[in-house]
């Protein structure tokens, strides 16, 4: 599943290509990817023409474009996207080269037209993901509703995402010694849980999944499962910290991309799996000691970590 740095990935694109931009036309051709709109299709199409995204904005997996109101009165809805596992958001105009296949692409869900004959194509193989333009609403702690790059974001989120948590890149979270960064911190050592899962539980902190969260601990040298009340503040701070430069890392280079279902606005794959220091490198020297990386099953996924730089807690 895409984690932060290829939602923000998708994110940055639509904010260069999409904002700006009059909606036209909107053409569903699979009822399931909106299957959150509770009106369907057809009201999917009603909110979204003759509107325009005026920002792009992501907080954790989700990412949103704020729309105008009617007549361009103040933005009062956003177009939510949450990708699944295999969602891509791809733009493309007349004559476009880079994209020569997606119009005619088995696994176009939602294509939306714009007064300019730009397009943006909802792809999703597997649909997971889904469209759907909900109500914005205020944030719960008053701050911006997630990163919306250099563009300054309002106090409002879609309802859909209000309970998620705000993400290590964010505003409030990105830098060490923030009060928001200490309240998370010590939120994470007041539970018991093993710290990955803790990592992963996108009402804590959100973003983060399973390919960023083993170079992480891997970074900090803790044991995924090493309890969280048995952390020091420092520890919990140099993973956030860890946390924070891999997918600052993994953005440089576009995400992490193991096939061609990850890949930017343009089509383009990220190439951060050719830094991957533990995931997927089952067998492998560990780049800090030589002992070779080991794969154990967590939560119906995959841990990877090396047990010489990361030692089990004692118990398991």
């Amino acid at each position: 599943m895409p984690e932060l740095p290829e939602v923000e990935t998708v994110r940055a694109g639509l904010a260069d290509h999409v904002l700006g931009r009059r909606i036209a036309a909107v053409e569903v051709s699979r009822d399931r990817a909106v299957r959150h709109q509770e009106g369907g299709a057809a009201e999917l199409a009603a909110l979204l023409v003759d509107r325009t995204p005026t920002a792009a904005v992501r907080r954790g997996k989700f990412l949103w474009l704020t729309l105008d109101g009617p007549d361009g009165a103040p933005e009062d809805h956003a177009l939510l996207a949450h990708l699944g596992m295999s969602g891509q958001l791809l733009v493309t105009g007349p004559g476009d080269p880079a994209l020569p296949e997606t119009g005619r692409n088995p696994h176009l869900r939602v294509r939306i037209g714009f007064a300019d004959a730009t397009e943006l194509h909802f792809v999703d193989q597997r649909t997971f993901g889904h469209l759907t333009v909900v109500p914005l609403v205020p944030t719960p702690d008053g701050g911006p509703g997630g990163f919306a790059g250099t563009s300054p974001d309002r106090a409002y989120l879609p309802a859909p995402v209000a309970h998620i948590a705000r993400d290590l890149l964010d505003p409030l979270l990105a830098a060490p010694g923030a009060p928001a960064r200490v309240a998370l911190n010590r939120r994470i050592r007041a539970g018991s849980r093993g710290i990955k899962r803790v990592l992963l539980d996108q009402e804590v902190v959100s973003g983060v999944g399973n390919i960023y969260a083993d170079e992480a601990l891997w970074r900090a040298r803790l044991h995924y499962a090493r309890p969280t009340d048995r952390l020091r503040a420092r520890q919990v701070a140099d993973l956030l910290d860890a946390a924070t430069e891999v997918m600052s890392e993994a953005l440089v280079a576009g995400g992490t991309s193991f096939d061609a279902l990850y890949v930017n606005v343009n089509g383009a794959s990220g190439y951060f799996d050719r830094s991957l220091n533990v995931y997927g490198q089952e067998g492998e020297p560990c780049p800090r000691c030589g002992t070779p990386i080991v794969r154990e099953a967590f939560m119906n996924r995959s841990s990877y970590f090396c047990p010489s730089c990361q030692r089990p807690p004692r118990g398991i």
